[in-house]
C-alpha cells in the first residue's frame, strides 16, 4: 500500500492530508474521508488503510489546519475535569469550522485530485463522522455532479437554522445518500431524523436512514470506549456496499 502526506493550497492556506492507495499505478475510484471531531490521528489511518485495501484511493485531510497542524485529544477523557483544556480546544477547533468551509476545502481536494494519475477523475465518494457527518451531507449537495456516494456516521448538527445548513441541499443530492445512526445519541434527535428522512423523501433521494441498536455515538473508532464491534463491522458492509454500486 501507499501512503504519504501532501499539502493542499485551500484559499486559507495549506491542509496538510494524507494519501492511502494500493500498490500500482491505477487509477482508482476516489473516497474522501472527513474526520471526526477528535482529529487527525492512527485511529482514522487505519480506517483510511481498510477502504484502500480493498481498491479505494483515500484522501484524509485536516480540517482544523487554519489553526492547527496536529491535535493530541483523547474522546474518552472529554468528561474528565482535569482534562477540561483539552475538551475546550477542541470545542475551539469544531466550532471555528462552518459547512461553507468545507465546500470551500473540497473544491481545492478536487483540484488537487486532477494532478495525481493515481486517482481516478470523474465520480467519487466521501465518508465522515460526528462532527463531518453534516459536512458530507452538505457537500453531496453543494457538489451533486461530483459525488456519486456518501455517508454520514452517526453525524451531529446535520439540521440547524444556520444559512448553510447540511438539509438545505438536501434536493439537489444526486447520489446515494446513507446515515448510520446510533441508538443512542445526544448529539442528535429522533425528530431531526425524521425531517431529513421526510426531505430525502420528497426530493426523491437515493439512500437510506440506518439506526444501528445498542450503539453509542463513536460506535465504529476502535479505540474508544464507545466501540461496539457488531455495529463497527456493519457499517464497513454498509460503506463497502454504497462504494461498490456507486464507485
Amino acid at each position: 500500500m501507499q501512503e504519504r502526506s501532501i499539502d493542499i493550497k485551500t484559499r486559507d492556506g495549506n491542509m496538510n492530508t494524507y494519501v492511502f492507495h494500493p500498490d500500482g499505478p491505477g487509477p482508482y475510484p476516489v473516497v474522501i474521508h472527513y474526520m471526526d471531531s477528535v482529529g487527525l490521528r492512527e485511529e482514522l489511518s487505519d480506517m483510511c488503510r481498510r477502504l484502500a485495501s480493498v481498491g479505494y484511493y483515500v484522501l484524509l485531510p485536516n480540517l482544523y489546519y487554519r489553526l492547527a497542524r496536529s491535535v493530541d485529544l483523547d474522546a474518552d477523557r472529554l468528561n474528565d475535569p482535569a482534562y477540561a483544556e483539552k475538551r475546550d480546544l477542541m470545542w475551539t477547533l469544531n466550532r471555528h469550522l462552518t459547512n461553507t468551509m468545507i465546500e470551500q476545502d473540497t473544491a481545492a481536494m478536487f483540484d488537487f485530485l486532477t494532478t495525481d494519475p493515481a486517482a481516478r477523475p470523474g465520480k467519487l465518494g466521501i465518508v465522515g463522522y460526528c462532527m463531518s457527518g453534516r459536512f458530507v451531507y452538505r457537500v453531496a449537495g453543494a457538489f451533486p455532479e461530483r459525488v456519486a456516494a456518501s455517508a454520514s456516521i452517526y453525524g451531529a448538527r446535520l439540521l440547524t437554522d444556520l444559512p448553510d445548513s447540511a438539509h438545505l441541499l438536501t434536493d439537489r443530492i444526486k447520489g446515494e445518500m446513507y446515515f448510520a445512526c446510533a441508538q443512542h445519541d445526544h448529539y442528535i434527535t429522533n425528530e431531526a431524523l425524521e425531517q431529513i428522512g421526510a426531505l430525502m423523501k420528497a426530493a426523491n433521494v437515493r439512500g437510506s436512514i440506518e439506526f444501528y441498536p445498542e450503539a453509542e455515538h463513536g460506535f465504529a473508532f476502535p479505540q474508544r470506549r464507545a466501540f461496539h464491534k457488531a455495529s463497527a463491522e456493519r457499517h464497513w458492509e454498509r460503506l463497502f456496499a454504497l462504494f461498490r454500486r456507486n464507485l
